[in-house]
């Protein structure tokens, strides 16, 4: 079986999207640590509600985790740490395995290294932020507070929001996606199909990738589910490789 970690792109991208993922998904709720950014919405995104462990911090590991569980108490919300190749200290992960902290919803980053524009023939209906999170709530069977607080984070994000509908001829949506504009990088997010397997997922991303090509992106990154076999097939297509991986740990085992 080929390893898709073996077409690892320039390490200096890598970086560059996981940079540009936090700024695109920052909620208002957020604060710093010791070095450590945490998250606080009481949205559905993990990424919104977790701690990112930016930099080494000058307290013991114990100490800081103790002071982020009063923040995550205070909120109401179990806590959580998102891991990636940058976490700090760079034993991080294995410290909180050690701790018999689980591992969960590890996702793949995939980058896009050269985005050359395809003809796209769609239209796609421009969303506002709280239509948007409505409508992405409603396909995944978020709460209302969940999509509130998705609405209040892509409005609200040091990024602009750009959310979109492909819709049929009758109206009908088909899919949706978000993408995010950060000088020449692209990000998309929250791609989710009203009638999967057909082909629509597929087709807005272009449609999106075109766009964003129209506004200077130049390279493009996006984020799926390690085990989601389907997606990372159909951004494969699209010339998406594998860049790096990431997970979550927590006291809790697994949020929902």
């Amino acid at each position: 079986m080929t390893d898709i970690r073996s077409s690892v792109p320039k390490p200096e991208l890598a970086l560059r999207a996981e940079l540009a993922g936090l700024d695109a998904s920052a909620p208002p709720q957020e604060a710093n640590i010791d070095g450590w950014l945490i998250r606080l919405s009481p949205g559905k995104a993990k990424r919104s509600r977790c701690i990112n462990a930016l930099r080494q911090g000058t307290v013991p590991l114990d100490d800081l985790l103790a002071r982020c569980q009063q923040a995550y108490d205070a909120a109401g919300l179990p806590l959580a740490v998102r891991v990636t190749p940058w976490s700090q200290p760079a034993d991080l992960d294995a410290r909180l395995a050690a701790k018999g902290w689980g591992a969960f919803d590890a996702a793949d980053v995939m980058l896009l290294d050269r985005l050359v524009p395809e003809p796209a023939p769609v239209t796609l209906q421009a969303l506002d932020a709280p239509a948007y999170a409505a409508l992405v709530g409603a396909l995944r069977g978020s709460s209302d507070t969940a999509i509130a607080a998705h609405a209040e984070r892509i409005a609200n994000a040091p990024v602009t929001y750009q959310g979109f509908a492909l819709n049929d001829a009758a109206g009908a949506v088909l899919a949706c996606g978000q993408m995010v504009v950060d000088g020449d990088l692209v990000g998309l997010y929250d791609i989710a199909s009203a009638v999967p397997r057909q082909g629509h997922g597929e087709r807005l991303c272009r449609a999106l990738l075109a766009l964003a090509h129209a506004q200077g992106a130049r390279q493009a990154y996006l984020q799926v589910g390690s085990d989601n076999a389907v997606a990372q097939r159909l951004y494969a297509r699209m010339g998406f490789v594998f860049a790096y991986r990431y997970h979550y740990r927590s006291p809790e085992r697994e949020l929902v």
